[in-house]
């Protein structure tokens, strides 16, 4: 397995930087030269100026900001959402519903963070008077992925901004200028210079970031393995964590289900983003009673969709984002099919420019395959066949990652009960595919990590819960 310190080792071309690279057509985008030891902690250093006189701003006045933010954002969705296409292939039509989302955070955030951050008065024991604030504690640092390169980076740094801290960003090298937009939008609309803040640097100089004392948080979305690292050198530190990690999340498909609309609601959350989504539908665990029907259903979906040039309009999924994140799907393909699981659609590298694969289904998958283990991040779909609801709920909680899930079953009731008290994940849908709500948390448990965002939780993870007391003596 490629780890991503090789990759980038890999993919330089040139002295103490890097190229960005069209996954559609495998060409040089951009070139960039990493910052140097000095530039990175002087940004840490104007980030905390900055954040200095942000924290003292109103919650009305952080608002202002980011509702114009969100404004903006929409006025420049058409550019953006081609620009993340150009980076990392995703179909441009889902990229201006990325952008859209993110208009809808920031003002959600700036509409119910008042209320969210506001101080809790309480009496106390014996008498006295108690205020909790919820009081900014400094910089955020930001470790994030390049599969939405928007929504990753707003999803922590508008809730941080809201609560008044300064936040950094190192996005992944393959979207910097994604990440270099965003910094512009965020500007343009009103945030002080320096208070966000994209880090263009190589993993030994993050490393400093995290250990920085002027950094008092770090938030990373990534691979469990990513996310183990980072986290170990934030602890060393005593710095707090937030952890949004991968996942392999299971759809049920009950004996009551509605089987055309899970069929074609799994063909959705598999090839979604090009299928390259943490909380993506992966596993889809069938009960007997309507497997086969369900069976013929999704291989006829997954045969009708169509991969092709990200920016046309009748394309179902662009190229994968890199073409060494194509390999390792496909690695993970033939060593499941060497250990028993059978191809039903798909699973041949395509000829040509560009890193595309097509949308697979792998059948008969046990443990012990990738299929059944691991997090396939690319449009392959591992097809599970339950004995009953008992065991499809069995199935999909024997795993290691609990990031999201779904459930089909024409009984609404019953299947909120079972994704309430059974499904071990941090979000389950029902009846239905969706990737995040502002309103509703998001993040997973065991191996998929720990902490929140959206919701008003975000704004709450890295802040300092500050007791205040008068007490009767």
């Amino acid at each position: 397995m490629i780890l991503e310190k090789e990759i980038e080792i890999i993919n330089r071309e040139r002295e103490n930087g890097f190229n960005t690279i069209n996954p559609h057509t495998g060409k040089v985008i951009e070139e960039y030269t990493y910052m140097s030891d000095e530039d990175v902690t002087n940004a840490v250093k104007k980030c905390h100026e900055a954040f200095t006189e942000w924290k003292s701003k109103s919650f009305e006045e952080r608002g202002k900001v980011l509702k114009s933010i969100g404004k903006l954002l929409k006025e420049r969705k058409e550019e953006y959402a081609k620009l993340m296409t150009q980076e990392m292939g995703k179909v441009y039509k889902q990229g201006l519903q990325e952008v859209g989302l993110c208009a809808g955070i920031c003002d959600y955030t700036a509409n119910t963070g008042a209320d969210v951050l506001k101080d809790i008065e309480r009496e106390l024991p014996e008498g006295g008077k108690g205020v909790i604030t919820h009081s900014p504690i400094g910089i955020v640092y930001g470790i994030q992925p390049w599969n939405f390169p928007c929504y990753q980076a707003v999803r922590y740094s508008i809730s941080n901004l809201m609560a008044g801290n300064g936040v950094l960003l190192k996005h992944a090298e393959n979207v910097t200028g994604s990440a270099k937009f965003l910094q512009k939008v965020y500007e343009d609309a009103g945030l002080p210079k320096h208070l966000f803040t994209v880090l263009v640097m190589n993993h030994e100089q993050s490393d400093k970031v995290i250990e920085n004392d002027l950094v008092r948080g770090v938030t990373m979305t990534g691979s469990a393995e990513g996310g183990k690292v980072v986290a170990q050198k934030a602890s060393a530190a005593l710095k707090k964590t937030v952890m949004e990690l991968g996942s392999n999340d299971a759809y049920l498909v009950l004996d009551d289900a509605d089987v055309e609309l899970a069929a074609k609601t799994s063909v959705e959350g598999r090839i979604y983003n090009n299928g390259e989504t943490c909380v993506a539908a992966k596993r889809f665990v069938v009960v007997d009673a309507v497997y086969d029907k369900f069976k013929e259903a999704f291989v006829k979906g997954m045969k009708d969709i169509k991969h092709g040039n990200p920016m046309d309009e009748d394309s179902d999924i662009g190229p994968m984002a890199r073409e060494d994140l194509r390999n390792k799907i496909h690695t993970q393909l033939k060593e499941s099919v060497a250990k028993g699981a059978k191809i039903l659609v798909g699973g041949e590298l395509p000829q040509g420019d560009g890193f595309y694969y097509p949308a697979t289904i792998l059948e008969n998958v046990k443990p012990g395959q990738p299929a059944y283990d691991d997090e396939l991040f690319g449009p392959v779909a591992s097809l599970i066949r339950a004995k009953d609801n008992e065991d499809a709920m069995r199935i999909a909680n024997d795993s290691r990652f609990g990031l999201g899930g779904g459930i089909f079953s024409k009984d609404e009731d019953k299947a909120f009960a079972l994704a309430k008290n059974h499904f071990d994940t941090g979000m389950v849908f029902i009846n239905s595919f969706g990737l995040a709500q502002p309103n509703m948390p998001f993040g997973g448990v065991k191996n998929s990590g720990y902490g929140r965002e959206h919701g008003g939780f975000g704004m709450k993870e890295f802040v300092n819960e500050k007791a205040i007391m008068s007490l009767n003596s």
